[in-house]
């Protein structure tokens, strides 16, 4: 590589200057695989990158569309410098700034979603990005078909969900709520039913009869599920234990379910 493209910044004198007019647009997405997987589902929403010498044999094809496309890139020769804009250790070499795909509305998502076996989860106050990253993951790992967010979550897609998330954040797509009454009915007229996931006074999730096309509702890391939409659900799950720990957290217990409901199909 010349000294031309390691210093491929066309169009932006200072290579770590952001403009402020698209910074609330985009993301700041770290970590080998986070990277790649958005690399590899929508290219065209790539806007700049950042690398270490030793990540330019992997990242080829993408240094190769940079060159293609007059998108910025910089090969960074302190480590430290990735750290900042990552605002992590964890960075893996590469830092990539890509358009954020804003979550589909729910009744786009039903008009395309497939007949036959599906399962979604409805994110009821999540909101620690580690344990949205964990469930993304899982949720990618069992085929899960959409993460529903409610109108009012503030959850979105983060640089540490992503990375934690390794390539999931890219298989499966957010859906946005409306409100909660129209996007229940809108769900059971979908041939989805609704299963409140609750750490005591459920049925056991690995004995219950469990739909093919059903929606997991998980609550909050701290408070748990709303009573209002835990009462709107079909029915009620848990996942029995041996009592040593009250439960497990959301994204454990998140893996546990699907991986239940998956062995049904």
């Amino acid at each position: 590589m010349n000294e031309r493209e390691r210093n491929h910044e066309r169009g932006n004198s200072d290579p770590w200057a952001k403009s402020r007019e698209h910074r609330h647009e985009e993301l700041r997405l770290y970590g080998l695989n986070a990277v790649r997987a958005a690399f590899h589902h929508r290219p065209e929403s790539l806007r700049k990158l950042y690398l270490v010498q030793d990540r330019i044999p992997l990242l080829q094809p993408m240094l190769r569309w940079c060159v293609a496309h007059r998108i910025g890139y910089r090969v960074v020769e302190d480590e430290q410098d990735l750290a900042r804009l990552a605002a992590s250790a964890h960075h893996e070499g590469v830092v990539g700034e890509f358009l954020r795909d804003a979550p589909e509305p729910l009744t786009s998502w039903l008009h395309h979603v497939p007949q036959g076996p599906a399962c979604a989860l409805w994110l009821d106050g999540v909101g620690n990005p580690h344990n949205f990253g964990a469930i993304l993951r899982s949720a990618a790992h069992f085929g899960v078909s959409a993460i529903l967010l409610p109108k009012h979550s503030p959850l979105a897609l983060s640089g540490a969900a992503a990375r934690v998330a390794e390539g999931g954040a890219e298989a499966v797509p957010l859906v946005r709520l409306g409100r909660q009454d129209n996007a229940i009915a809108q769900l059971r007229s979908a041939g989805f039913a609704l299963a409140a996931t609750v750490v005591k006074g459920g049925n056991d999730v690995f004995d219950v009869s469990l739909p093919q096309r059903m929606v997991f509702v998980l609550g909050s890391e701290g408070e748990g599920m709303d009573r209002e939409l835990a009462a709107a659900c079909d029915l009620r799950v848990s996942i029995p234990g041996s009592g040593a720990v009250e439960s497990l957290n959301v994204a454990a217990a998140t893996a546990v379910l699907l991986a239940a409901w998956r062995a049904r199909l």
